[in-house]
């Protein structure tokens, strides 16, 4: 397999923040992080009701340790305030609104300053550089626009970047390969699962993925596996490289896998502090302990976020090709997506593991809780490849029950369905579906 990009940056081409010492990083983190505590307590009656009954004041943070004395925040939080509360400026300060989907509830709603849509496209525009990305690159686009901060934070992030965007969105996959074979974009953005759908489209359509223009693909949204990486690498011949955030930290943009070490996500630390806590008790864990990831922004002026509790799980590790910034591994599910079954815990991701090595099955699947009688029961629905012969299927869903069983130490149930058969939402799939009696 021939790998077109990768080679080490060239110190010219990171911006001064990159460049930074540990010790120069840090006095600027606790300055915007002074500021930020001051700005939220001050502004947002959230979170001075929240400090006050810790017993804490922005005046106590006087190095970055001490933002461990200070409360966490949740989406709860967010939505208990909808749709405006969290807000920090006023009304005709904000430049734009982004809002989650609200699937499970109202949705969290973010707003940005026209400060705060400079530094987001500063970072996401750090991030595609940072995947292999430079000025004059072509950049296919399908991550959702609209409400959902994917496609506007590449698109702003690419422009800034100086490349040429262009804003596909998710869906209609027939033309995404047609105007990949036609605009002949060197990068393409948009979540891991739904880049297989695509690559999918280009061998219904007799086309060898590997012979297309793209030589990057940078991936977010939804957790993914080393597998998944390969899978992608091996049938489309790009690097495949994962970006990091969340609409209620920023949005895309928070941290993003080198293209050269593809070693874990560097934190864009200038603007967002990570901690990593236990999720159980809330402490904060040292580097290179798996637990839950918080953020605080260091920078953002209408909705500051103090502690946000991600639910994602993941470790923090020193820096390798921006030393200064900590690396967090690969988000490897998240605190509320984790299956408690029969007393073992599972997360989606394992499953996909599981899925990926076994021949006929595309890596696109769904997990069904449901309840049989008094206990809780799993099922797993994986759709067939294009090419998977009708006689492998049940061959397939015994192997996957076999795994599960053999790894994980629980039984499950597996039905492998036809190719595109799955409901997909902004270009990804709903993985857990919990339909369990009440």
């Amino acid at each position: 397999m021939q790998r077109r990009l990768g080679n080490a940056p060239a110190p010219e081409t990171l911006d001064p923040a990159e460049r930074m010492g540990v010790d120069e990083l840090r006095a600027l983190q606790l300055e915007r992080l002074q500021w930020t505590l001051r700005h939220a307590y001050e502004n947002v009656p959230f979170y001075r009701k929240s400090f006050d009954a810790a017993g804490v004041h922005p005046d106590d943070c006087r190095d970055l340790a001490d933002l461990a004395k200070f409360p966490t925040t949740t989406k709860a939080d967010l939505r208990d305030n909808y749709p405006f509360g969290m807000f920090a400026v006023p009304q005709d300060r904000v430049r734009r609104i982004h809002a989650s989907s609200g699937t499970t509830g109202r949705p969290t709603v973010v707003g940005y300053t026209a400060r705060d849509i400079d530094t987001w496209a500063t970072v996401m525009a750090r991030s595609i550089r940072a995947a292999g990305g430079r000025p004059g690159h072509r950049v296919h686009n399908a991550y959702g626009y609209g409400l959902f901060t994917g496609g506007l934070g590449a698109h702003y992030g690419v422009e800034k970047l100086g490349a040429t965007v262009i804003p596909v969105s998710g869906g209609m996959t027939p033309r995404q390969v047609q105007l990949i074979q036609d605009f002949r974009p060197e990068i393409i953005m948009l979540t891991p699962s739904y880049m297989l759908t695509i690559i999918d489209e280009f061998e219904r359509q007799g086309i060898d993925p590997r012979s297309s223009s793209l030589q990057v693909g940078i991936f977010g949204a939804e957790p993914w596996t080393e597998q998944m990486r390969t899978e992608i690498e091996d049938r489309m011949d790009i690097h495949a490289v994962d970006v990091y955030g969340l609409s209620e930290v920023m949005g895309p943009g928070v941290s993003q896998e080198c293209v050269e070490t593809k070693d874990g996500l560097h934190v864009w630390e200038d603007h967002f502090f990570p901690e990593v806590i236990d999720p159980l008790d809330g402490h904060v864990l040292a580097d290179g302990e798996e637990g839950e990831l918080l953020f605080t922004s260091l920078t953002k002026e209408a909705l500051p976020i103090i502690r946000y509790r991600t639910r994602d799980l993941t470790a923090l590790r020193p820096g390798t090709a921006r030393p200064a910034m900590r690396r967090m591994d690969k988000i490897t599910g998240r605190s509320d997506d984790m299956i408690i079954l029969r007393g073992v815990n599972l997360f989606p991701t394992q499953i996909e593991e599981i899925v990926l090595r076994t021949p006929g099955l595309a890596p696109h699947f769904q997990l069904v809780l449901t309840t049989q009688g008094r206990m809780d029961a799993l099922g797993v629905r994986v759709e067939a490849r294009h090419d998977t012969p009708a006689g492998r299927r049940p061959d397939a869903a015994r192997e996957v029950v076999q795994a599960v069983k053999d790894m994980i130490g629980v039984t499950v149930t597996c039905e492998v369905v036809d190719p595109d058969t799955l409901e997909r939402s902004v270009g990804k799939l709903q993985r857990l579906v919990d339909r369990r009696d009440r």
